[in-house]
């Protein structure tokens, strides 16, 4: 159901000639998310990062697809080749069957590539997520502070509550940094400079 929401979408953009389009992970699999950017491809449009979109901090950001001048030419050899792909038939560069986001043996390796290239764009979100759910956890303590009082025993319940996000948070980040190191690093190995302004991004983490 999502992934058929998701190709409509992509669709639109594609029929009006939108420049950008824009797409969230909603197949919990980022390996199917990178397939459907491969599918995504072959409609036209090719995955750029992050997009500007976003909501600050949020869980689940919006990456950014821009419009390739063949788009027209892609399309057409898609709706070609995968004529049911609208109705839930066989997607482009994908396996027939139940699993429709299965890569055929010859797109593989692009939708690898592509799964390293928004893994290290996924990374560096978890900072943004991290310091809004550590700003917002004090503000949703006042509510029930706001009926028990503040006690010294309540503020004590409420500091342990923060500092346990706190950790959650330093361990999450690690996590992050190691991960947008391994796939930057995968990126590297097959000569795929990610992301252009690497400084600037590994200084956001």
């Amino acid at each position: 159901m999502f992934l058929q929401r998701q190709l409509e979408a992509l669709l639109r953009d594609s029929a009006r000639g939108a420049e950008r389009h824009a797409a969230r992970n909603l197949q919990r699999s980022w390996r199917k998310f990178a397939a459907f950017a491969y599918v995504a491809e072959q409609y036209g449009y090719r995955y750029e990062g992050l997009s500007s979109t976003s909501p600050e901090g949020s869980p689940n950001p919006y990456f950014s697809f821009r419009r390739l001048p063949d788009a027209p030419e892609r399309a057409a050899w898609a709706a070609q080749h995968c004529p049911a792909a609208p109705q839930g038939g066989q997607l482009p560069g994908m396996r027939p069957g139940g699993n429709r986001l299965r890569p055929l043996a010859e797109a593989e390796r692009d939708v690898e590539l592509l799964h390293a290239r928004i893994m290290v764009d996924y990374s560096r979100t978890h900072r943004r997520r991290g310091l809004t759910a550590l700003l917002v956890i004090p503000l949703v303590m006042l509510i029930p502070l706001s009926q028990t009082g503040l006690t010294p025993r309540a503020l004590l319940v409420c500091a342990v509550i923060w500092l346990l996000f706190a950790a959650l948070f330093a361990v999450g980040l690690y996590i992050a940094r190691r991960r947008y190191s391994k796939y930057r690093r995968i990126l590297q190995e097959a000569g795929v400079d990610w992301p252009p302004n690497v400084g600037a991004l590994h200084n956001a983490l």
